[in-house]
């Protein structure tokens, strides 16, 4: 039996038939990390940083953001992004463009590059899960399904 295997084994308790919270925040933050690398694996080889991918991600979901914004979305500060968003604008990544109501400030947006690059990154990713996610049973993948919304929940709190 693996260690995970076993660990969600042993947060069920047989008594009230409830789970462990503290144990099944264990086995959900191993296993949960443990496929955030494996899929991180599937990267391409531009070898952009975890970090970098989630500002353009968050670029080609939202719209144009400001550095600020940007900072915020990302939970680090403001000097940060501002290396980070210098290092996208070399690359050909992202450019800055006049903000729609404030002409003093400016917003990041995605260049054909950074979209084809995300797009290339993403498509990698889907083809690897997709492929495992064939492997298992229909009601594996049935219950993946309704943990999903759970899952996000959970992300995005």
């Amino acid at each position: 039996m693996s260690y995970a295997n076993y660990m969600v084994a042993a947060v069920l308790d047989p008594q009230v038939g409830q789970a462990d919270v503290s144990g099944l925040a264990s086995v959900l933050r191993i296993g949960v990390t443990r496929l955030s690398r494996r899929m991180r694996s599937e990267r391409s080889s531009e070898g952009l940083t975890v970090s970098q991918l989630s500002v353009l991600g968050i670029i080609e979901r939202e719209g144009p953001r400001s550095p600020t914004q940007l900072a915020a979305a990302e939970r680090v500060q403001p000097p940060s992004m501002t290396r980070l968003i210098t290092a996208l604008e070399e690359l050909g990544l992202v450019r800055r463009q006049p903000h729609e109501t404030d002409r003093r400030q400016c917003v990041l947006a995605l260049t054909d590059r950074g979209r084809d690059l995300l797009a290339e990154d993403r498509h990698r990713k889907q083809a690897w899960l997709a492929y495992r996610l064939s492997e298992l049973s229909a009601a594996e993948r049935d219950t993946l399904s309704r943990a999903v919304p759970l899952i996000e929940r959970l992300a995005d709190s």
